[in-house]
């Protein structure tokens, strides 16, 4: 199977897994986005809680020079280990919210 392709469909897949879920409170949706034409998926949160509007990006995620860049992840648990075990290789994630600095000899998956 082609890279890209397999990339894009194992996070499109996880992202939807996750939009699955019902947030614990408030009257909240959760709106997978897929840009397939860029390479860009997000997943979003919008509605109401306590009377207050929320409304913002839990998951974005870019697809390119041949790397799975994770440029927001709100989720308790990350998105990094799901990636993994959907079949991207650990070494092609890229955690770009993070500086290099502080990911320099990360582990992925419980190597």
């Amino acid at each position: 199977m082609d890279t890209p392709r397999s990339d894009r469909e194992i996070v499109k897949q996880v992202i939807q897994r996750y939009a699955q879920f019902k947030p614990s409170h408030g009257d909240i949706r959760l709106d997978p986005v897929f840009d397939e034409t860029q390479n860009r998926y997000a997943l979003m949160q919008v509605g109401w809680d306590r009377g207050r509007r929320v409304r913002g990006n839990l998951i974005y995620v870019t697809l390119q020079d041949d790397r799975v860049w994770i440029e927001y992840d709100g989720m308790e648990q990350g998105i990094t280990d799901d990636l993994i075990a959907a079949g991207i290789p650990p070494e092609r994630i890229v955690l770009a919210f993070l500086p290099e600095s502080q990911t320099a000899g990360l582990n992925f998956g419980g190597e």
